[in-house]
């Protein structure tokens, strides 16, 4: 059989579309690669990369201080115990030499 409008009847030729449907297809496409562009340049911006990890990290220990404070002042001392410690040893070596 042959279809009358020229084209398969699978196809989706820009004739059988309306103007509204063409112009949403565009805007969805032209979001699409909006958000590829954006995928793009934040993967290829480390500085951005590092701000955004660095917001990650204060979000997550915040949220720990909150949920748990006994914990969080737990790992703050073990954190300054180890600093001081390490200083110490340094400052030990080094006047060795």
């Amino acid at each position: 059989m042959s279809d009358t409008t020229g084209g398969s009847p699978a196809s989706d030729t820009p004739a059988q579309r309306s103007k509204a449907e063409l112009h949403a297809d565009i805007e969805k496409t032209r979001g699409e690669l909006r958000a590829t562009l954006d995928a793009i340049e934040f993967r290829l911006n480390l500085p951005k990369q590092a701000r955004h990890a660095a917001h990650r990290v204060k979000s997550r220990v915040k949220r720990f201080a909150s949920q748990n404070p006994v914990g969080f002042s737990v790992v703050v001392a073990a954190g300054v115990a180890a600093v001081v410690g390490a200083g110490v040893l340094g400052f030990r070596y080094a006047g060795k030499k």
